[in-house]
């Protein structure tokens, strides 16, 4: 798996796409990181005895597509009275929480991901693995291995994820550029300066 770490920011950079007023409320960061990290709920597994590739393993139902839209769908509907527009909401949280499996599928190590469970049981990775697998649990994180798993998120996850958050950024000037100038545009037929 990638680490808690840099899920959480890329949950965080997801996040940055959300509704303006989304964006003032610390309730939408919780939402955006918990999405974001929760499919990992899966290792108490290990603790537990759950065989690695059952369906309650490790990378399995909870890194699944349907997972990802049951808790988007579920968080939303919860929230409704808070964030207005729950649909895009539970898109975004579900991108939030599709993108823990995907990075996990670009790591070098473990089982696949199951991203069609409970319908298929079938691990996938992708066929480019450039991020180093993360130790499960952080006294295994914090050695030089786990600072060799950084330098390595920091190169394949975080730096795009910056560019992610720029080009997020950029639009979302963009945009507010383009509603001035039209609100600054006098009606037809007016003179500007009536």
């Amino acid at each position: 798996m990638a680490s808690l770490f840099t899920h959480a920011l890329v949950g965080t950079a997801l996040g940055q796409a959300g509704i303006s007023d989304w964006r003032k409320d610390w309730r939408f960061w919780c939402l955006i990181i918990v999405c974001s990290i929760l499919p990992d709920i899966d290792s108490i597994g290990f603790f537990m005895g759950v065989p690695y590739g059952n369906l309650w393993g490790h990378r399995g139902l909870t890194h699944s597509l349907a997972f990802s839209a049951v808790l988007a769908l579920c968080l939303s509907a919860c929230v409704s009275k808070v964030f207005r527009r729950p649909l895009i909401l539970a898109a975004l949280l579900f991108v939030a929480t599709a993108s823990h499996g995907v990075l996990d599928a670009m790591t070098n190590g473990g089982l696949g991901v199951a991203f069609f469970s409970p319908f298929n049981q079938q691990r996938f990775f992708f066929s480019w693995r450039p991020i180093r697998v993360s130790p499960i649990g952080l006294t295994r994180f914090f050695t030089n291995r786990g600072l060799r798993i950084m330098a390595s998120e920091i190169l394949w996850v975080w730096c795009p994820t910056l560019g992610l958050v720029v080009a997020i950024k950029t639009g979302q000037l963009w945009r507010r550029y383009q509603e001035a100038r039209q609100e600054a545009q006098p009606v037809h037929g007016e003179h500007p300066l009536d």
